[in-house]
């Protein structure tokens, strides 16, 4: 099974060779079939640079230019219309989520699973550096999300996630523009019936470049799709739910 890493980059110059290298390393040790595909969202620094140069040096790396519009959302958008493998990671280019934790996630979803979900706040997982206010928010929306929608999962907001090409054909289209991203397509999931299975994944702030999530802008977006889903699962009479004559994969 081939698998995609998916990294949206805007300005990144700092860290993403770094992230990207020590991902290749990782899949190479681990003889895993595999291609990098980084977005680059729009950059002014010299982030294009870096890909360039990653291009040169990794013959499994591929780059990509986000010529729509601007944003984490439509620039993960972007790179799900075009990766090649047959499941696709979600991951940042900032160093936050771990190799090792990829390959777990890569060796569960193998098993059969739909998609396979990272949380870093149950056991095994570890977090460092979490800025305080972002953590009370994400943990107070993440319980929200957990209660409303009965869901046994604790982080839908983490962007560490991995989908089967399949999954995400049948979440389509998406909505989100940009963080909300993260929740649109783990409650999209479930709603319609795919299987996970929830790890736990290590986390650490990032060490350099600036972080994208402005908190102030990104309130009513989480709002908007928490709702579209609420709404789907209530109201749609499971209109979109996974086509019952795929096999499927139990959890």
């Amino acid at each position: 099974m081939k698998l995609s890493v998916l990294i949206p980059a805007h300005n990144e110059e700092a860290c993403l060779a770094s992230t990207v290298r020590e991902i290749h390393a990782k899949l190479i040790d681990e003889k895993i079939d595999h291609e990098i595909l980084v977005v680059n969202d729009h950059s002014v620094d010299k982030t294009q640079e870096v890909l360039n140069e990653l291009k040169r040096s990794i013959p499994t790396f591929v780059s990509v230019t986000n010529e729509g519009p601007g944003g984490y959302g439509y620039a993960v958008r972007w790179g799900l219309e075009r990766f090649t493998g047959d499941c696709v990671a979600i991951m940042m280019a900032d160093r936050s989520d771990s190799p090792e934790d990829l390959i777990r996630f890569y060796r569960t979803i193998t098993e059969g699973y739909d998609c396979v979900f990272g949380s870093r706040f149950i056991k095994g997982a570890h977090v460092t550096d979490y800025p305080p206010i972002k953590l009370t928010l994400n943990r107070m929306a993440n319980t929200l999300t957990r209660v409303v929608f009965g869901i046994p999962y604790n982080d839908f907001t983490n962007a560490f996630k991995m989908y089967r090409k399949s999954t995400i054909r049948g979440l389509q289209p998406f909505l989100s523009a940009h963080f909300n991203l993260t929740l649109e397509l783990p409650l999209k999931a479930v709603v319609r019936g795919y299987s996970y299975k929830i790890l736990p994944n290590d986390w650490t702030h990032r060490k350099q470049g600036v972080s994208k999530l402005k908190i102030k802008e990104m309130g009513s977006r989480y709002f908007f799709i928490f709702l579209y889903c609420l709404i789907e699962k209530y109201l749609s009479k499971g209109d979109y739910h996974k086509d019952p004559k795929k096999p499927i994969h139990k959890a």
